[in-house]
């Protein structure tokens, strides 16, 4: 059954839970319903944490990295932090510039959440209510994330339900390194999607309204290849937080298929590590961490060079309450907004 310990944020308890199986190991808490570790061996056997994390508890709070959280109440960008729903206009945070991202100043990320696990699996459910107004969004939302471990899959479970009309993504914001978190970039590990197509991105990297074919493009994945060989060539420079060069993929693909299905794969060439994604989202958003260097890290190491974890956001398409050819992110009473996530460790 999950092991639960506590630790402090000041003098504040912070609750940890240990999910274990035969090859994994997961390290959760309660803050921001975070992922913090994941151990999983190479092909000799050898274990390494494969999730990138802050140095302490109180960076763990507040970084703006959102490492392992689980982002909310939307994740991802809307365009000046505006949208209408029935008629009603509505004005977010913005803390992107003049844009809202994850969720606001104040994202689920920062929150502490109600923490229940199963005994009679290794699995945990992490709980929050967001009141009516807050960060700007309309109804009060309540959001739970069951995190489950078995065997070599970890499953992650995000769902919501709402009082009124509003709008919900969430995510997992995990930075993953199958090398180990402190093994240097991601660059040499090799992706593999199925997606056709993606969703081109202006200057504040939000979407133009195009969706295009990645064939020809530093976006096709169709088959599998480094991250890195084409990540230079990609036109964005981190919304402004880089200047002079690329910051590399932050993009959202279209995922081919629908409902719960296989939609692609990471593997490290080194340690023969491969991580195969399931999900029953749209949409993925790959950020390989092109702005990250100099950020804090866990264990030994300083800090993290750029690249050094990506993330595999399941997902709906960028400001897509404001794109009326996207699928729409809004939730009415009486709905339950569900995404799923499988994770599958493998060795090759």
């Amino acid at each position: 059954m999950p092991v639960v310990s506590h630790a402090a944020l000041g003098a504040y308890p912070v609750t940890l839970v240990t999910l274990r199986s035969d090859s994994c190991t997961a390290l959760l808490t309660d803050l921001g319903a975070r992922l913090l570790e994941f151990h999983v061996p190479d092909r000799e056997g050898n274990r390494a944490d494969v999730v990138l994390s802050r140095a302490t508890m109180e960076e763990v709070f507040s970084d703006r990295n959102y490492m392992g959280s689980t982002a909310g109440r939307y994740a991802g960008r809307i365009r000046s932090g505006q949208f209408s729903l029935d008629g009603e206009q509505y004005q977010l945070a913005r803390n992107e510039g003049m844009n809202h991202l994850h969720g606001g100043d104040r994202g689920f990320d920062q929150y502490s959440w109600s923490t229940s696990v199963d005994p009679g699996r290794e699995a945990v459910t992490f709980t929050r209510v967001s009141p009516h107004g807050e960060e700007g969004f309309p109804g009060e939302l309540t959001a739970r994330v069951t995190y489950r471990l078995e065997g070599n899959s970890l499953y992650i479970e995000m769902s919501a339900t709402t009082d009124r009309p509003t709008i919900v993504r969430l995510v997992n914001h995990a930075y993953w390194n199958l090398a180990g978190h402190d093994s240097g970039t991601v660059l040499d590990q090799v992706l593999q999607l199925n997606a056709a197509h993606y969703i081109p991105l202006d200057d504040e990297l939000l979407p133009t309204g195009e969706v295009l074919s990645v064939r020809g493009t530093p976006f096709d994945f169709t088959f599998g290849r480094p991250i890195g060989e084409e990540n230079s060539k990609v036109p964005n420079n981190g919304a402004g937080r880089v200047e002079g060069e690329s910051a590399g993929y932050d993009h959202i693909w279209v995922l081919d298929g629908a409902g719960d299905r296989v939609v692609g794969s990471i593997t490290d060439p080194a340690s023969g590590r491969r991580l195969e994604l399931a999900t029953n989202q749209r949409g993925l958003c790959l950020y390989v961490g092109g702005y990250m260097a100099g950020v804090s890290a866990k264990g030994a190491s300083e800090s993290y060079c750029a690249f050094a974890g990506l993330t595999l956001e399941t997902t709906g398409f960028p400001d897509d309450v404001n794109q009326p050819y996207f699928p729409s992110p809004i939730l009415r009473p009486g709905q339950t907004y569900l995404n799923s996530v499988r994770l599958t460790f493998s060795t090759v």
